[in-house]
């Protein structure tokens, strides 16, 4: 609603002021771009980058908040076996995979 009565109150009452709404609305794309769009970008990829990487006995954290270390890659199969305790296995999906404990944290700190 506020943006609606922005762009309204950018609009001018004589008419002809379509080139300033069409101006207005490339930088906001701009700035939702570089604010928003951009480092979320960035960001998967970074992760992709982090899965591409595992190996065995690499530390993780899966996006359900389950901390714990590769034991089998199962390659070919959407999923890996990680190891959450000592004999203790579970499998996960590749997918759920987040990040190495230490950027975890380092994350939730920003």
């Amino acid at each position: 609603m506020l943006f609606i009565n922005f762009l309204q109150d950018a609009a001018p009452a004589a008419g002809g002021g379509g080139m300033q709404l069409i101006i207005m609305l490339v930088l906001m794309f701009a700035i939702m771009y570089f604010f928003m769009i951009r480092p979320q970008k960035k960001r998967q990829k970074e992760i992709q980058e982090f899965r591409n990487k595992l190996d065995i006995g690499s530390k993780i954290v899966t996006s359900g908040g389950i901390y714990g270390s590769v034991k089998e890659l199962n390659v070919g199969e959407p999923y890996l076996t990680i190891e959450v305790s000592k004999g203790v296995s579970i499998k996960v999906d590749r997918n759920s995979v987040f990040a190495d404990p230490n950027q975890a944290a380092l994350s939730q700190e920003r």
